[in-house]
């Protein structure tokens, strides 16, 4: 199809548009021949693959789903059961019968997923050596029988490779052919018809009105053929398109496979000739062509829609009036948990879902990945009040949303607490609970049959955040203070749980679930609180790695009796000293209810382990996942610089003399400009902290 200049760019052929010089592409392996499973699964697997730990299994994860500015977040499980279903049937397995189906709660990400492998796969194919090319009859004038009709295209977009095995009757005249033409070796060739199916209706009927015209000279006959590039344009419909469930009167079979055409009636003399069908009205014979076919609510369609998918399902046939035309197309649907139980519980309907590979998507449960979906939901662009004013976003505000809605999503465990279940999730430590603990309540939830009962089917989606994040910025409140206060959220996803939750039990829950969320705000508020009071944003964080060297430096042999350790600080790999204080460990360990010396010392332990684990694999790790860890230190720093939080809250709620006045004048200072608040949310958060809400 191509040739080479001197500088090695390649150069469309003049000559390029034959089926010969296709061929000798395919020899040449500048082009390809291949179905749609292994278009797409080569797609996939030829990007880099990673292993991840995902609530306590060892799964992969695809980088090509995690490129591009609006990517796919989390979804592991899902995404691994679909590469394994594309890789089973580009092998040929029994995948390669089957439709793959999405089935989920609304706002997971179902059709996002979709979209965004289609929006891949055009861009896979864009590149030179990954093109489809399709086949054209021209001068059919010359034949008599087509009235003013001179090009005719493949209906289904049929690849050049599936004329060339079937340029005789006979397919061994065919291997014959390409054998001595092209001189494809006997593997090649067989390589080749491991993909085989017969041409179209209207191709085979078209191009044996050729044979019929030229006496069956194969030269004569090749010159009605001309190659041409499948289009790419995603608004054709052309190798990805979508068909979304309509209602029962307007939606026919018609829209999917196509219907006879009046105006090719006008021209076509011979009324068996079934080019007289125009498929192309249809959405499946637009993709036919190795593309991917997207039904949006499959189970939506009336009974005799969802009965015409069975058939393209498993024959992979388009079928109208007895005439077939062989299909090459991944299908991919989506489904909402009650259309599909709907669809279950009438038994008739058995032998479609058999054909389906179904996928139960869950939400995402890891909080830190939900705060890249949040991002997606508040927006990239630079928000402004009704009155076009910068509107800025508080930095609590990502973390109290995501924590917020990860909350809905994890169901009521008696072996974990709700925040001890989203801390493991995410990665994080939970005090002694460890991981296995998860992974046991996630096999035991995914035993229930019902499927919304199983770990993260059920809870906020993305689009009611969608919504608690637009209820935020239209409040008067955000439009006068030009501020996304973070708390203000758990007021809107309140709003959002009353107005659009149905289920009275799933309400009270996700209530109880955001009242959990606010008292963690409540205590990140405390850190950020002591971090401006420090006039220093890694205040906490400092104090709790100094806790946690002073613990791992007290047992040193090489410790000198004034209590200074000298340790390697991971990070920046140089010697560090650091003075031993026992009442500090003491103070934090009282704060952590650790009353006897066996406790204290198998809490030492535990951090001991996780520092071990840790720092091997990531040198940055802080402990500030550890929140209980983190609230002691911050209490017994409080308490020590400024006589307890109480006094601190005295300051800034009573700011009648000059030395109160002072204090809070510095601590907005350093929350303008070392915490990037804003002066609202600054004095708002700061407010917050001297009420006694949602304390534990």
């Amino acid at each position: 199809m191509q040739q080479k200049t001197e500088t090695g760019v390649k150069m469309p052929d003049k000559n390029g548009n034959t089926l010969h010089h296709h061929l000798l592409a395919l020899k040449e392996k500048d082009l390809r021949f291949e179905n749609a499973f292994q278009g797409v699964a080569r797609m996939i697997l030829d990007s880099d693959i990673e292993k991840v730990v995902v609530n306590g299994k060892t799964t992969y994860d695809f980088s090509i789903f995690r490129t591009g500015k609006k990517h796919i977040i989390g979804m592991y499980d899902e995404l691994n059961s679909f590469v394994s279903y594309v890789k089973d049937a580009s092998e040929g397995g029994s995948s390669k019968e089957m439709a793959y189906v999405l089935v989920g709660e609304p706002g997971n990400g179902k059709t996002f997923f979709v979209e965004f492998l289609c929006a891949k796969y055009r861009s896979f194919l864009s590149v030179p050596e990954n093109r489809k090319y399709t086949f054209q009859f021209t001068n059919m004038k010359k034949l008599g029988n087509y009235g003013r009709i001179d090009v005719i295209e493949s209906q289904t977009y049929e690849d050049p490779m599936i004329l060339a095995m079937n340029l005789f009757d006979d397919l061994e005249e065919s291997k014959a052919y390409l054998a001595k033409q092209i001189e494809f070796s006997d593997k090649e060739i067989e390589t080749f018809y491991e993909d085989y199916r017969p041409l179209g209706a209207c191709s085979g009927y078209l191009w044996n009105d050729i044979r019929n015209t030229t006496g069956g000279d194969m030269d004569e006959m090749l010159k009605f053929i001309r190659i041409v590039p499948v289009p790419l344009t995603e608004s054709l419909g052309t190798v990805t398109g979508k068909y979304p469930a309509k209602d029962k009167i307007t939606s026919s079979a018609v829209d999917l496979l196509g219907d006879e055409s009046i105006q090719r009636l006008l021209h076509i003399t011979d009324t068996n000739n079934p080019y007289r069908f125009d498929l192309r009205r249809g959405a499946l014979a637009r993709v036919a062509g190795g593309g991917i076919h997207f039904s949006d609510e499959i189970y939506k369609n009336k009974k005799d829609l969802v009965q015409v998918y069975l058939g393209v399902i498993q024959n992979r046939t388009i079928e109208i009036d007895g005439f077939k035309w062989p299909i090459d197309t991944l299908i991919i649907a989506t489904s909402n948990n009650s259309e599909f139980n709907r669809f279950l519980s009438e038994k008739e309907e058995a032998p479609i879902v058999d054909r389906c590979r179904i996928c139960y998507v869950s939400h995402n449960t890891n909080y830190k990945l939900q705060k890249d979906l949040t991002l997606y939901a508040i927006g990239s662009e630079a928000r402004t009040t009704l009155n076009r004013d910068t509107l800025h976003q508080d930095p609590n505000l990502n973390y109290a949303a995501s924590i917020a809605v990860v909350l809905t999503r994890l169901p009521r465990s008696e072996k974990l607490t709700p925040v001890e279940m989203m801390k493991l999730s995410s990665g994080e430590v939970a005090g002694e609970k460890s991981i296995k603990t998860l992974a046991e309540v996630i096999d035991t939830l995914n035993q229930d049959p019902d499927i919304v009962k199983r770990f993260g089917q059920k809870g906020l989606g993305q689009r009611n955040m969608g919504r608690a994040i637009q209820l935020l910025i239209e409040s008067s409140e955000t439009n006068e203070g030009q501020c996304m206060f973070a708390y203000d959220t758990f007021k809107t996803l309140e709003r959002v749980i009353l107005d659009y939750v149905i289920d009275a039990n799933d309400r009270v829950k996700y209530l109880e679930d955001i009242k959990t969320a606010k008292g963690m705000y409540r205590e990140r508020i405390m850190t950020e609180m002591f971090n401006a009071y420090m006039d220093e944003p890694l205040a906490i964080r400092k104090d709790v790695m100094n806790y946690v060297n002073m613990i791992i430096g007290i047992d040193a042999e090489n410790l000198g009796p004034d209590k200074m350790w000298k340790y390697k600080d991971p990070q920046s790999s140089e010697l560090r000293a650091l003075k031993i204080d026992e009442r500090y460990i003491r103070s934090v360990e009282e704060r952590l209810e650790l009353k006897t010396q066996e406790k204290r010392e198998s809490f030492r332990t535990s951090i001991r382990k996780i520092y071990g684990q840790k720092i091997s694999v990531d040198p940055n790790y802080d402990f500030m996942d550890n929140l209980e860890l983190v609230k002691a230190v911050t209490d017994v720093r409080l308490k020590s610089d400024i006589a307890g939080a109480g006094s601190l809250i005295g300051a800034l709620a009573n700011r009648t003399n000059e030395e109160n006045q002072k204090l809070y004048d510095r601590m907005i200072d350093t929350m303008l400009t070392k915490l990037e608040y804003c002066r609202t949310c600054a004095q708002k958060t700061i407010e917050y902290f001297c009420t006694q809400e949602d304390e534990k």
